[in-house]
């Protein structure tokens, strides 16, 4: 059975997957349809892409996980260099992102293009490094770290889980993820099917 740690981020893993598919899948659908996205609706969308793994699942990563992954193995420490570089160039993909979804709200069908590639480009980055980490990183934590380890891990892991993998939003977060799930359309969200 697998550590909190590693469950926690599978969950987290499997909760930005689907919401960063999700986006693929809307613009797709408004592409077919010929029609514009909900602009309010993919600002929330990337949002939560920043908000929570940009800042806050990769903070726990970088900080917590890596450095105790180096202090007891040499093996993979490339891997470790590039995933932390990832995490840092993910917050500049990330404003990318935003910036383009801004230039087609702005400047309307001409930019739509653009923003599909930027999102597309974004989101083969990230499931490629989520993958990266599920098939070389944990394997090699649960191999190496200690008892103490998982047990500093997994009560810091446990602090402050990502809503969309069915914990409880903080409350200043509440809104916002109510909102994605109610304008998000069907069969992707709650909303409306385009």
């Amino acid at each position: 059975m697998p550590h909190p740690t590693v469950r926690i981020i599978r969950q987290e893993h499997a909760a930005l997957a689907a919401m960063l598919r999700s986006i693929v899948m809307l613009l797709e659908q408004h592409r077919r349809k010929g029609t514009l996205p909900d602009f309010a609706t993919l600002r929330a969308m990337l949002f939560y892409v920043d908000e929570f793994p940009e800042k806050r699942h990769h903070r726990k990563e970088t900080e917590l996980l890596f450095p105790r992954l180096r202090a007891r193995t040499p093996i993979s420490r490339d891997l470790l260099d590039r995933l932390d570089s990832d995490h840092a160039r993910g917050e500049r993909r990330i404003r990318n992102v935003e910036h383009a979804l801004l230039a087609f709200e702005m400047l309307g069908e001409p930019r739509r293009e653009e923003f599909e590639r930027t999102v597309g480009e974004y989101v083969d980055f990230y499931l490629d490094h989520m993958a990266l980490e599920e098939r070389e990183i944990l394997p090699l934590a649960e191999r190496v770290l200690t008892e103490d380890d998982w047990r500093d891990l997994d009560e810091a892991f446990s602090q402050n889980r990502d809503p969309m993998t069915g914990h409880a939003p903080e409350v200043e977060y509440n809104a916002l993820f109510t909102r994605i799930v109610n304008l998000v359309p069907a069969p992707i969200g709650l909303g409306p099917a385009l």
